[in-house]
């Protein structure tokens, strides 16, 4: 009979394991997480810092307004539709496929005007498409 006392082992505390479930929930949260801070972000279009304006020989500038109307070299367009607006791009004297379309839309203006002048010039066979803007400098002073 042995009545020594043993040595006790003490209960040790494996933290590999613990690490590794705790690096699978982070990855997880990572992943799955949606950052909504990005769609909070307060945009002012378009100002843009370009070179000097281009003189295009054959321009055609469409006015987009803030309330979706059209305007094509100062005459409006009548109707909103990408057919009525293709017509009148056609009707324009001069008008051909080596012409430059200058969107010039309101900051403010649906981002559904400007895509149907895009597709409006697409339809007409235009494929030469720029965009106005003005220097940040000039959106500062207004």
């Amino acid at each position: 009979m042995n009545f020594r006392p043993r040595p006790k082992e003490e209960p040790e505390i494996n933290l590999i394991p613990f690490i590794d479930v705790l690096l699978v929930i982070l990855i997880f949260l990572m992943l799955s997480t949606t950052y909504s801070k990005f769609t909070e972000l307060q945009l002012k279009l378009p100002v843009a810092d370009a070179d000097a304006q281009r003189d295009y020989p054959k321009e055609i500038i469409v006015a987009v307004g803030a309330d979706g109307r059209y305007s094509i070299k100062g005459q409006p367009v009548t109707g909103r539709s990408v057919e009525s607006v293709a017509q009148a791009l056609l009707q324009v004297p001069g008008a051909g496929k080596e012409s430059v379309i200058i969107i010039s839309a309101d900051a403010t203006a649906p981002h559904q005007s400007v895509i149907t002048v895009m597709e409006a010039a697409r339809r007409s066979g235009m494929v030469q498409i720029t965009f106005a803007t003005q220097s940040s400098a000039q959106a500062g002073s207004k």
